[in-house]
């Protein structure tokens, strides 16, 4: 994704904000549930981290960073949405881990995390 490309659906994201009627925002899992949600009509769709490490098996809170991150990326090339991420607690105790965590959140052609070094 072309950094153009990104802050155009930046803007889109903010101006749905602030339109006429409440925005609603489905939690999405996997692919899926993230196809469903688009045919159903909703403009953005965001994560659950929750969601994601129950359809793993594990409780919230359990899942790796490479496990989510590579479910985040199944579900962004599943769909043309904006989708908000869910990232627990960034995946580490302070600001650089948590900045590598967003660096490496998936844009829709990005490879999955398992394969980033």
């Amino acid at each position: 994704m072309t950094e153009e490309r990104r802050r155009a659906q930046a803007a889109a994201f903010l101006a749905l904000h602030h339109g006429t009627v409440p925005l609603v925002i489905p939690n999405v899992w996997d692919g899926g549930s993230a196809r469903v949600m688009e045919q159903a009509g909703f403009p953005v769709l965001a994560t659950t981290s929750a969601g994601i490490a129950f359809s793993h098996g594990v409780p919230d809170g359990a899942l790796s960073r490479a496990a989510m991150l590579d479910r985040l990326a199944q579900i962004v090339g599943a769909t043309g949405r904006p989708v908000a991420a869910d990232l627990e607690a960034g995946y580490g105790p302070d600001a650089a881990d948590v900045a590598d965590a967003v660096a490496r959140t998936p844009s829709p052609r990005s490879p999955p995390a398992s394969r980033l070094p």
